[in-house]
């Protein structure tokens, strides 16, 4: 039985539709369709809010963070799972590296790396994540 059908919502479809016009189109104007404060990350190690519970405005700024970097930044979501108010999805970023990050300055470079994140939901909303990302994949393309 699919559960995220059962609560009311297609967490799935939501979280799809997230993914394309917050991560993808950097439309920030849409956060709080789909985000609900605080937004919690659970688990995130790398990411400077990892542990934090953020609020739109901070969530928004998270984002601006990444696409700063990679202005060309595009999620391609592999396989997307759920049950309930659960879901995950495995993905790949792409985007071209323009903006400095912590130690590792702008190189110019394309890079492709791996991902898993789990996000949570209340109500249809969104409200927090635990995510690996394959940093030494990243750090590995950085110095090629």
């Amino acid at each position: 039985m699919n559960k995220s059908v059962s609560i009311g919502y297609d967490t799935k479809a939501i979280l799809s539709e997230f993914m394309e016009e917050v991560w993808n189109n950097g439309n920030l104007d849409v956060v709080d369709k789909f985000i609900s404060p605080p937004y919690v990350i659970h688990h995130d190690p790398g990411d400077p809010w990892e542990g934090q519970s953020l609020d739109l405005a901070t969530f928004k700024k998270r984002v601006l963070y990444s696409r700063q970097i990679f202005p060309d930044l595009h999620f391609t979501v592999h396989e997307i799972v759920g049950e309930g108010d659960k879901v995950a999805i495995s993905w790949y970023l792409h985007g071209t590296q323009k903006g400095d990050m912590e130690g590792l300055p702008a190189t110019g470079k394309r890079v492709k790396v791996s991902g898993l994140t789990i996000y949570y939901f209340s109500n249809g909303k969104i409200t927090g994540h635990w995510q690996i990302v394959d940093r030494l994949g990243f750090v590995q393309q950085y110095s090629q």
